[in-house]
């Protein structure tokens, strides 16, 4: 470890900070120059990152306080959420809630910086200050102290962290690939190829459609049964993992399950207030209850199984039709009565078992990969603060 040296950011690095075009200028809007805000790396976990939402003009970027930044700089929210971080892919600008950084390769690597920012999330946030929304200045930024082995290892390290991440990547884009495949596939069986005389149900005949019963906060215990809400249910769905916050007694959930039931393997739960139609298949040996009014509860089915449900209602054709359903201004919500409506042609059963199977497939798929994920996360988010601190050495060649 004698040979790692402290260095201030100042040391190896140019901070720079981002501005805004005046919004009201068409001119300086919808140009070919990538503007990237802190929105476009909200829920980001991808290591690189080539454009936001927004693109601005020449005439945009000479007219505001943003500069273009290098490919290759290390770009970090300095206001709330502060910590977000990615590395540019191309020639990139930011809004005023960034604080870049253009790193002198020489004594520091792109990708080793990243990731102490990935590994330093929390102790930023703590340096934040602020009224209104905390936020770190450029001046601080300089001043941060950063202890850095010999180059040669920071490669080594950032390439055994990336490798993970890559790996990661690889299948959450075998699963985005799979989820088109089931969209395809139902669109082929129950839109392009659908008959005259199939029989149409309402999806409230194929399943039963319901919530939970409802659970008061004064029921909330330290330990026992996991309690979701819509937090923990899009998660799940995200991540395939979720950090328990709230909890209700083993008595408790015997009892509701006992007269009402609670979710089951292959069942559905699905947001339905405000964040709408994130939807959740329940696994094997899941033993949890949930939150009344802002899930709703797919079960007992009938007419067309639960994976065929599950895929069509996260596929574009699902979530269009949910769109189509929702109510309310101020915060949209998909009622159970809306939901039920919802009607669809039967193919014959020999065709449903057909999809039954080709469904379960890729289900199974997406569940083996999202497993791998896990265990990917666990290995990388275990390394990383021991790699970065020198407690776990990389062996040079």
């Amino acid at each position: 470890m004698s040979e790692w040296k402290t260095y201030k950011i100042k040391e190896f690095a140019e901070v720079v900070g981002g501005g805004t075009p005046n919004t009201t200028i068409s001119e300086y809007w919808n140009g070919n120059i990538s503007w990237i805000t802190p929105r476009d790396l909200t829920g980001y976990r991808k290591t690189y990152i080539s454009s936001g939402e927004r693109k601005i003009t020449e005439v945009g970027l000479k007219n505001s306080s943003s500069k273009l930044l290098p490919r290759g700089s290390v770009l970090i929210t300095s206001r709330a959420p502060i910590g977000y971080v990615a590395i540019a892919e191309q020639e990139v600008c930011t809004n005023q809630g960034f604080k870049s950084l253009i790193i002198n390769e020489k004594i520091a690597n792109n990708l080793f910086i990243y990731y102490w920012v990935v590994n330093n999330t929390d102790f930023l946030n703590q340096m934040g200050t602020g009224t209104t929304f905390a936020e770190i200045s450029g001046s601080v930024v300089k001043e941060i102290e950063i202890v850095l082995p010999p180059h040669e290892e920071q490669k080594a390290i950032a390439s055994v962290l990336s490798s993970l991440d890559d790996k990661i990547d690889l299948l959450n884009r075998q699963n985005e690939t799979l989820e088109k495949m089931a969209e395809t596939l139902f669109r082929k069986w129950f839109v392009e190829d659908a008959k005259e005389d199939w029989e149409e149900k309402s999806l409230g005949e194929l399943l039963t459609i319901t919530s939970s019963k409802r659970i008061y906060y004064s029921e909330y215990v330290a330990s026992g049964i996991p309690f979701y809400r819509s937090k923990e249910i899009i998660e799940l769905r995200n991540s395939g993992s979720t950090s328990s916050e709230l909890f209700i007694s083993n008595e408790r959930f015997n009892e509701i399950d006992s007269k009402f039931g609670s979710p089951k393997e292959g069942d559905i739960l699905m947001t339905s207030v405000g964040t709408l139609g994130v939807a959740y298949r329940v696994k094997a040996n899941e033993k949890f209850y949930f939150k009344d009014g802002n899930l709703t509860w797919f079960k007992d089915f009938k007419g067309l199984p639960s994976s065929v449900i599950y895929l069509w209602l996260i596929s574009k054709i699902g979530q269009e039709e949910l769109s189509s359903i929702s109510i309310g201004s101020t915060q949209q919500a998909l009622t159970i009565e809306g939901l039920k409506s919802i009607c669809f042609k039967i193919p014959p059963k020999e065709i449903v078992s057909i999809c039954e199977k080709q469904f379960d497939d890729i289900i199974s798929k997406i569940d083996s990969n999202q497993n791998q994920i896990l265990t990917l996360n666990t290995l990388r988010d275990t390394l990383l603060p021991k790699l970065m601190s020198g407690e776990v050495r990389v062996k040079l060649d």
